[in-house]
This record gives C-alpha cells, sequence and structure tokens, in this order.
C-alpha cells in the first residue's frame, strides 16, 4: 500500500495561484505516493471576491473535513511561501499524531513553532523529491 501524502499550504489570499499543488503532487506521484490534497474538495468554495465565505459553512466540518485527511496520511508537505493559519495549525496536528512533515519555504525567518514541528525544511521543489526519499 503506498504512503499518502498531505499537501498543506495557504489558500486564503492565494486562490488563484494553487499551482504549487500540482507541482508537489507530480513530485509525490512519480515517487510512488497517494495524494491527499484538500483543494480538490474546498476550491469550489473559494471564490476570490467573496469575502468572509466561511460565515456560511459549517466551519467546524470543514476544518473536520481537514483534520481526518491529516489523519490518513503518512507525511504532510507544508508549502509555506508566507504564513498560513490553516497550514500551520495543520502542520502543529500533523506533528503531534507523529506524522513526518517537510516544509518548503524561502522564509528567511521561520517561526520557531515551524522549526520545532517540521522534521525536514527545504528553501525549494528541487529539494522536495530528496527530501521525501529521505523519510523513508
Amino acid at each position: 500500500m503506498a504512503k499518502k501524502v498531505f499537501i498543506s499550504g495557504p489558500i486564503l489570499g492565494m486562490e488563484e495561484n494553487q499551482e504549487y499543488r500540482k507541482t508537489i503532487g507530480e513530485i509525490c506521484w512519480r515517487l510512488g505516493f497517494e495524494v491527499i490534497d484538500p483543494w480538490q474538495r474546498e476550491k469550489i468554495l473559494y471564490k476570490g471576491d467573496e469575502k468572509c465565505w466561511w460565515d456560511k459553512v459549517p466551519v467546524f466540518d470543514f476544518i473536520q473535513r481537514d483534520l481526518d485527511d491529516v489523519e490518513r496520511c503518512d507525511v504532510m508537505v507544508v508549502y509555506l511561501p508566507r504564513l498560513s493559519a490553516g497550514a500551520c495549525m495543520e502542520l502543529f496536528y500533523a506533528k503531534r499524531l507523529g506524522k513526518k512533515v517537510i516544509v518548503v519555504s524561502n522564509m528567511k525567518c521561520l517561526s520557531p513553532w515551524i522549526l520545532a514541528h517540521s522534521d525536514v525544511i527545504v528553501k525549494g521543489f528541487g529539494e522536495l523529491e530528496d527530501a521525501l526519499k529521505s523519510l523513508e
């Protein structure tokens, strides 16, 4: 059975810039991982021009689906070109469950919270494949 990778990263404010998920997914598939990408389920909710859309959905159900996905994964890849509340919460939850966490970020000063809850931190997608291989 293939290991599962959960793709986490910022959505709010980047609704039109989710190509990173395809890049991460392709790297994972090439290595034989199954990909869990909540964007595939949630993209219909993000319209970019509607502010505070989450006031119109059951917030706890929305969050619980992501937490359930985290529980099903073996590895989480967190893309952080900038801080994201949701991605950081997912990262924290994954690490508390004992999941392997890889952060992809070129931010100069990552929070100690991110550093403490990551197994591997890489600067870009070019390093991600080796990082995934190192966790096997």
